[in-house]
Protein backbone atom coordinates (compact mmCIF):
# COMPACT_ATOMS: atom_id res chain seq x y z
CA UNK A 1 0.00 0.00 0.00
CA UNK A 2 2.82 2.39 0.87
CA UNK A 3 4.13 1.43 -2.29
CA UNK A 4 1.39 2.56 -4.29
CA UNK A 5 1.17 6.20 -2.59
CA UNK A 6 4.26 6.81 -3.49
CA UNK A 7 3.39 6.12 -7.64
CA UNK A 8 0.09 7.84 -7.40
CA UNK A 9 1.59 10.50 -5.40
CA UNK A 10 4.88 10.70 -7.99
CA UNK A 11 2.02 10.31 -10.76
CA UNK A 12 -0.19 13.60 -9.17
CA UNK A 13 2.95 15.59 -9.17
CA UNK A 14 4.49 14.69 -13.00
CA UNK A 15 1.18 14.37 -14.10
CA UNK A 16 -0.59 17.50 -13.31
CA UNK A 17 2.16 19.78 -14.73
CA UNK A 18 1.29 19.34 -18.01
CA UNK A 19 -1.96 20.90 -17.02
CA UNK A 20 -0.41 23.60 -15.35
CA UNK A 21 1.99 24.49 -18.68
CA UNK A 22 -1.03 24.05 -20.41
CA UNK A 23 -3.16 26.75 -18.68
CA UNK A 24 0.05 28.62 -18.98
CA UNK A 25 0.51 28.09 -22.86
CA UNK A 26 -3.46 28.77 -23.25
CA UNK A 27 -2.38 32.47 -21.41
CA UNK A 28 0.46 33.18 -23.38
CA UNK A 29 -0.72 32.03 -26.87
CA UNK A 30 -2.10 35.52 -27.74
CA UNK A 31 1.50 36.94 -27.33
CA UNK A 32 3.04 33.99 -29.63
CA UNK A 33 4.62 35.22 -32.46
CA UNK A 34 6.82 32.01 -33.23
CA UNK A 35 6.42 30.78 -36.44
CA UNK A 36 6.62 27.55 -38.06
CA UNK A 37 10.33 27.04 -39.36
CA UNK A 38 11.26 25.88 -42.81
CA UNK A 39 12.78 22.26 -42.82
CA UNK A 40 16.09 22.45 -44.59
CA UNK A 41 16.86 18.98 -45.78
CA UNK A 42 20.55 20.15 -46.41
CA UNK A 43 22.01 21.68 -42.67
CA UNK A 44 23.21 18.26 -41.44
CA UNK A 45 24.89 17.82 -44.11
CA UNK A 46 26.97 21.06 -43.77
CA UNK A 47 27.16 20.50 -40.59
CA UNK A 48 29.06 17.20 -40.79
CA UNK A 49 31.21 18.95 -44.18
CA UNK A 50 31.78 21.53 -42.19
CA UNK A 51 33.59 19.47 -39.00
CA UNK A 52 35.41 17.02 -41.48
CA UNK A 53 36.81 20.23 -42.88
CA UNK A 54 37.49 21.88 -39.31
CA UNK A 55 36.69 19.89 -35.71
CA UNK A 56 34.36 21.94 -34.11
CA UNK A 57 33.39 24.29 -36.86
CA UNK A 58 30.38 21.85 -37.79
CA UNK A 59 29.52 22.55 -33.56
CA UNK A 60 29.50 26.84 -34.00
CA UNK A 61 27.38 26.35 -37.53
CA UNK A 62 24.72 24.26 -35.20
CA UNK A 63 24.97 27.46 -32.22
CA UNK A 64 26.07 24.20 -29.42
CA UNK A 65 29.36 26.37 -29.21
CA UNK A 66 29.94 24.69 -25.49
CA UNK A 67 31.07 21.66 -27.50
CA UNK A 68 33.89 22.97 -29.32
CA UNK A 69 35.89 22.93 -26.37
CA UNK A 70 35.42 19.61 -25.92
CA UNK A 71 35.83 18.65 -29.42
CA UNK A 72 39.58 20.24 -29.32
CA UNK A 73 40.00 18.93 -26.00
CA UNK A 74 39.44 14.98 -26.85
CA UNK A 75 41.24 15.21 -30.25
CA UNK A 76 44.09 17.67 -28.82
CA UNK A 77 44.41 15.04 -25.65
CA UNK A 78 44.70 12.16 -27.75
CA UNK A 79 47.31 13.41 -30.29
CA UNK A 80 49.44 14.75 -27.47
CA UNK A 81 49.77 10.86 -26.59
CA UNK A 82 50.19 9.42 -29.68
CA UNK A 83 53.23 12.66 -30.70
CA UNK A 84 54.43 11.75 -27.00
CA UNK A 85 54.78 7.53 -27.57
CA UNK A 86 55.93 8.10 -31.03
CA UNK A 87 58.88 9.83 -29.50
CA UNK A 88 59.52 7.61 -26.68
CA UNK A 89 59.55 5.18 -29.22
CA UNK A 90 61.82 6.53 -31.62
CA UNK A 91 64.47 7.36 -28.58
CA UNK A 92 63.93 3.72 -27.56
CA UNK A 93 64.41 2.51 -31.32
CA UNK A 94 67.61 4.41 -31.83
CA UNK A 95 69.16 3.35 -28.63
CA UNK A 96 68.46 -0.08 -29.86
CA UNK A 97 69.86 0.31 -32.83
CA UNK A 98 73.19 1.96 -31.50
CA UNK A 99 73.42 -0.79 -29.40
CA UNK A 100 73.44 -3.32 -32.24
CA UNK A 101 76.58 -1.26 -33.65
CA UNK A 102 78.50 -1.13 -30.06
CA UNK A 103 77.59 1.61 -28.57
CA UNK A 104 76.50 1.65 -24.76
CA UNK A 105 76.27 5.84 -24.60
CA UNK A 106 72.75 6.13 -24.51
CA UNK A 107 70.10 6.77 -21.80
CA UNK A 108 68.97 3.62 -21.44
CA UNK A 109 72.27 1.72 -19.76
CA UNK A 110 70.03 0.17 -17.01
CA UNK A 111 68.16 -1.91 -19.69
CA UNK A 112 69.31 -4.77 -21.75
CA UNK A 113 68.67 -5.60 -25.04
CA UNK A 114 65.53 -7.46 -24.63
CA UNK A 115 63.70 -4.76 -22.46
CA UNK A 116 64.71 -2.20 -24.73
CA UNK A 117 62.76 -4.33 -27.72
CA UNK A 118 59.94 -4.42 -25.63
CA UNK A 119 59.92 -0.88 -24.72
CA UNK A 120 59.73 -0.27 -28.63
CA UNK A 121 56.75 -2.65 -29.10
CA UNK A 122 55.07 -1.07 -26.03
CA UNK A 123 55.91 2.74 -27.27
CA UNK A 124 54.56 1.26 -31.09
CA UNK A 125 51.24 -0.29 -29.47
CA UNK A 126 50.57 2.97 -27.47
CA UNK A 127 50.90 5.32 -30.51
CA UNK A 128 48.59 3.00 -32.81
CA UNK A 129 46.22 3.33 -30.16
CA UNK A 130 46.48 7.01 -29.57
CA UNK A 131 46.18 7.11 -33.65
CA UNK A 132 43.37 5.02 -33.64
CA UNK A 133 41.33 7.11 -31.09
CA UNK A 134 41.91 10.40 -32.45
CA UNK A 135 40.69 9.03 -35.93
CA UNK A 136 37.49 7.91 -33.54
CA UNK A 137 37.44 11.07 -32.11
CA UNK A 138 37.71 12.82 -35.16
CA UNK A 139 34.62 10.93 -36.69
CA UNK A 140 32.40 11.19 -33.61
CA UNK A 141 32.84 15.18 -34.05
CA UNK A 142 31.31 14.61 -37.84
CA UNK A 143 28.75 12.55 -36.64
CA UNK A 144 27.55 15.16 -33.71
CA UNK A 145 27.60 17.62 -36.03
CA UNK A 146 25.47 15.88 -38.52
CA UNK A 147 23.05 14.26 -35.26
CA UNK A 148 22.91 17.82 -33.69
CA UNK A 149 21.89 19.94 -37.21
CA UNK A 150 19.09 17.01 -37.53
CA UNK A 151 17.48 17.02 -33.90
CA UNK A 152 17.42 21.09 -34.24
CA UNK A 153 14.76 20.64 -36.42
CA UNK A 154 13.16 18.15 -34.88
CA UNK A 155 9.14 19.65 -33.97
CA UNK A 156 8.65 19.91 -30.39
CA UNK A 157 5.51 21.92 -29.57
CA UNK A 158 2.64 21.76 -27.33
CA UNK A 159 0.46 19.12 -29.73
CA UNK A 160 2.25 16.58 -28.08
CA UNK A 161 1.83 15.19 -24.72
CA UNK A 162 3.21 12.27 -22.74
CA UNK A 163 0.94 11.95 -19.56
CA UNK A 164 0.66 9.47 -16.96
CA UNK A 165 -2.94 8.18 -15.53
CA UNK A 166 -3.64 6.40 -12.72
CA UNK A 167 -6.93 4.16 -13.07
CA UNK A 168 -8.83 1.24 -10.75
CA UNK A 169 -8.74 -1.98 -12.15
CA UNK A 170 -12.65 -3.26 -13.19
CA UNK A 171 -12.45 -6.49 -11.72
CA UNK A 172 -11.15 -5.88 -8.58
CA UNK A 173 -10.63 -1.91 -8.01
CA UNK A 174 -6.94 -1.94 -7.60
CA UNK A 175 -5.20 0.90 -9.05
CA UNK A 176 -3.07 0.34 -12.48
CA UNK A 177 -0.47 2.30 -13.64
CA UNK A 178 -1.15 3.89 -17.52
CA UNK A 179 0.77 5.94 -19.98
CA UNK A 180 -0.76 8.28 -22.23
CA UNK A 181 0.75 9.28 -25.56
CA UNK A 182 -1.82 12.21 -27.44
CA UNK A 183 -0.82 13.73 -30.76
CA UNK A 184 -3.21 16.58 -31.71
CA UNK A 185 -3.09 17.16 -35.71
Amino acid sequence: MNKIFYIVLLLFLFGNQSVFSQKIGDALKAKDTLKLREIDPLRPTKAAFYSAILPGLGQAYNKKYWKIPIVYGAIGSSLYFYIDNNKKYHKVRNAYKRRLLGFNDDQYQYLDDNRLVQAQRFYQRNRDLSLMISVGLYILNIVDANVDAHLIQFNVNDKLSFQPEVYPNEINYKPNLGLTLNYKF
